[in-house]
């Protein structure tokens, strides 16, 4: 059954992202805040779509999510940390790998609400690049999303946090939302399976600015795994 309903969401998934993606066409020459409305409602068809798998989607720490310039920094283990997103956050820009700008519609979409495209291959240049285009949707009062661990992991593995956010962080005078979930194990980072269960994203307590680097990142790590070790299942 399992594989059935699994199957089910895929296929809707596809259906529902194409639809909407090819219907809101035209407003990619309208405002970027209005592709971000777009983006809201997608996203929250797809929360509706996984009810069919049997899977219910519950966001915490509602106090903590934030309205204006900030740092989001989720905890990464399937791409409906991405969408997720969308749903909670008024103005998100997230930065993304050059490679997904190669997708049709998204990456034009993607191109026009100002995401921050990163070639991970550019080393120090790409660091520049990532600095100096967050401080400008700072001064917008977007919210940045990055993903501290640069990729997906499996839940319950040893986290491998990555450089980018401790270079946003040092150059930036603005809070750092942390954000634990257990997605991964209803939605794993490959293959088509989706559990049954509830997908949590907590969003917790924000961390200040203005902390020495090595400090902020065992902050930032030792909070996002441990409220995330907490909803995994025993």
């Amino acid at each position: 059954m399992t594989t059935i309903r699994s199957l089910l969401f895929v296929a809707l998934f596809y259906v529902w992202s194409v639809v909407v993606a090819l219907a809101c066409t035209p407003i990619l020459l309208g405002p970027p805040k209005l592709i971000l409305t777009m983006f809201r409602f997608w996203a929250r068809g797809l929360l509706v779509l996984l009810r069919v798998c049997g899977i219910r989607v519950e966001v915490r720490g509602l106090e903590h999510i934030p309205q204006g310039a900030a740092l989001v920094a989720p905890k990464h283990q399937c791409m409906l940390d991405v969408f997720a997103q969308f749903t909670w956050l008024p103005a998100s820009s997230f930065v993304m790998k050059k490679e997904l700008m190669m997708i049709p519609w998204f990456g034009w979409y993607a191109t026009r609400v100002r995401t921050i495209v990163v070639d991970r291959e550019a080393g120090a240049t790409a660091l520049k690049k990532l600095v100096r285009e967050a401080k400008q949707r700072f001064a917008e009062g977007r919210q940045v999303v990055i993903f501290p661990e640069g990729t997906r992991t499996v839940p319950g593995e040893p986290a491998d946090y990555k450089p980018g956010i401790a270079a946003l962080y040092r150059e930036i005078d603005v809070p750092v939302h942390p954000v634990a979930t257990n997605s991964g194990v209803h939605w794993p980072r490959s293959g088509f399976l989706r559990r049954p269960g509830t997908i949590v994203f907590e969003y917790l307590e924000p961390i200040p600015p203005g902390l020495k680097r090595a400090e902020f990142m065992r902050i930032l790590e030792d909070r996002i795994e441990t409220a995330s070790a907490r909803l995994l299942p025993l």
